[in-house]
């Protein structure tokens, strides 16, 4: 069994502190939500999981199995079994799925095979497979072939960033039924972060955490989301006396991954 461990994780961007002590523990297999308002950190925590440069981690620690990976590039970080699925997935014009696929899973018949195979699963029509990574793509066609990816590569662990962002009902369904099943079929860890309980519908959590103000302030079972249903997220806020988002912090981009930076 592998162990995603986050430790008393702060960090900044362009001088503001946005993570104010993150702890957080994902084994093999489990599936987390993290919830929260806009402005509380939660697309911040998966730039920094990955390794995003111009994020600064003041203090604390994320390991896999112990190992530290703070310091490391994001494609080291990948190399050891860490993946994400971006809120606004990049165009790669130029760069094929399936060229992209094969160079990331080394290639040969096997890649094509199982390519062939998820995006059957996923409901992915062949042609896309030739097309540039996400040129053109409706927002429910990248969400799917980020999934895509995801499946083919089998990593120890995906941070799924609004996945459900985007997606129509059938497109949901497909994507969190595939995620679900990875749960078992390669013991995925999964940490789900979204504003909204509709994905967790699908996509049935394990844990779910609340961040607010850079930190999580509660956490636990599939319940807690319907907490949140009833009270929204000021009404939670206000019943654990914390602030819903960090103060005085920057506006982020629409598409912070535009240039990636890292």
């Amino acid at each position: 069994m592998s162990v995603l461990k986050i430790t008393d994780l702060a960090a900044s961007v362009d001088g503001h502190e946005i993570l104010r002590g993150v702890d957080l523990e994902v084994g093999s297999g489990e599936v987390h939500a993290l919830m929260g308002p806009n402005g509380s950190g939660k697309s911040t925590l998966s730039h920094v999981l990955m390794g995003r440069s111009d994020y600064v981690v003041t203090s604390g620690s994320i390991t896999i199995d112990g190992e530290e990976l703070l310091g490391l590039a994001t494609w080291e970080r990948a190399a050891r079994g860490l993946f994400l699925a971006m809120q606004y997935p990049v165009e790669v014009p130029g760069v094929k799925v399936i060229d992209l696929l094969r160079a990331a899973a080394a290639g040969g018949t096997s890649t094509d095979r199982r390519l062939s195979e998820e995006a059957a699963r996923l409901a992915v029509e062949p042609e896309f497979l030739s097309r540039g990574v996400n040129d053109g793509f409706s927002g429910g066609e990248k969400k799917r072939m980020e999934t895509l990816q995801l499946a083919v590569l089998a990593p120890k662990f995906a941070i799924l960033d609004e996945i459900d962002s985007g997606l129509d009902v059938d497109a949901l369904r497909d994507v969190s039924r595939r995620v679900e099943a990875m749960t078992e079929e390669t013991d995925l860890g999964v940490l789900a972060i979204t504003h909204y309980s509709r994905l967790l519908t699908e996509l049935r959590p394990d844990r779910v955490h609340v961040l607010m103000g850079g930190r999580v302030v509660v956490s636990g079972g599939p319940e807690l989301a319907d907490r949140l249903e009833e009270t929204g997220y000021e009404g939670l806020a206000a019943d654990l006396g914390v602030e819903p988002t960090v103060p005085g912090a920057p506006s982020i981009p629409a598409d912070p991954f535009a240039d990636p930076g890292f």
